[in-house]
């Protein structure tokens, strides 16, 4: 089984790799540098070599970045997007220098503009990220938003339109956040509801595209659309639907990653083993 956190980045990046080992983690995610800021330098060449060096040794593998909360390809302010597409292409290139194979990307928020006018803004956004970085391998992985506000994301048909319109389609997939999806009116505690999802997703984008997970409970009810996280099993999705989407055969060999509530180690741990026995328990 594929399973690991976001794993934290505030002492050096490669000490990232032996904190998601010492989870007994086996795949893992972070972001590259401080979400709530703009780039304030670049990593330095010894500190790539030994992330790199790391990954390889301890076998962390894919490893996943998840990008800037700032940047925001849907943007109807020139700056800002502008500014966005600068820094993504900027995130790419230094995921290529990690030797990270994904970064994790939310859809981006029209502010009030229009889905359409949105839609349109990141694709025009991406098409000229996947230009600039085109010699790249990092491939860009569009994940599910819970509906709030203005984002983009809460359906499926987002990301089919993208993706139709993306002139580079191979480095384009999908990320699925199980707190998102039910925030968004997916049923993920019942199985109908969980075979409902994988239907859509396959028919409009193709499971091929699916890349990763997101697990995570959901503090609110089905379609409240709050992007609230929960500790596996307490939230409304609950234990038996975790169980059929950790061990659904189009998705068991998928990796998966927790993003629920962490003060402490141990809260990662206790997640971690609830996934890891009901996994145990088919």
């Amino acid at each position: 089984m594929l399973l690991g956190v976001q794993v934290s980045i505030s002492d050096k990046i490669y000490e990232s790799i032996d904190k998601a080992k010492s989870l007994g983690c086996n795949t893992m995610q972070i972001f590259s540098r401080n979400p709530r800021q703009w780039r304030q330098g670049k990593l330095n060449t010894k500190d790539i070599e030994e992330f790199r060096k790391r990954v390889k040794d301890l076998k962390i593998f894919p490893v996943f970045v998840h990008i800037s909360y700032l940047i925001n390809l849907a943007s109807p302010y020139n700056k800002l997007y502008r500014d966005s597409i600068k820094a993504y292409i900027e995130d790419i290139k230094e995921s290529e220098s990690l030797g990270v194979d994904y970064i994790v990307s939310h859809m981006g928020n029209h502010k009030k503009s229009g889905e359409d006018f949105g839609i349109n803004r990141l694709i025009e956004a991406l098409n000229i990220i996947l230009d600039k970085t085109k010699d790249s391998n990092v491939k860009i992985l569009l994940e599910n938003t819970s509906g709030s506000g203005s984002w983009l994301g809460y359906k499926f048909e987002h990301q089919k339109e993208i993706i139709d319109k993306i002139e580079n389609k191979n480095r384009i997939g999908i990320c699925l956040d199980t707190c998102h999806a039910y925030s968004a009116g997916y049923d993920l505690a019942k199985e109908e509801g969980l075979e409902d999802i994988l239907f859509q997703i396959d028919n409009l984008i193709g499971l091929n595209r699916l890349k990763l997970i997101h697990l995570n409970d959901s503090k609110d009810r089905l379609g409240s659309k709050k992007d609230r996280h929960e500790d596996i099993g307490k939230g409304k999705i609950g234990l038996e639907g975790f169980r059929r989407i950790i061990n659904h055969k189009k998705l068991r060999d998928l990796p998966f990653i927790l993003e629920t509530p962490r003060k402490t180690n141990s809260d990662d741990i206790r997640n971690l083993n609830v996934i890891r026995n009901l996994r145990k328990g088919v």
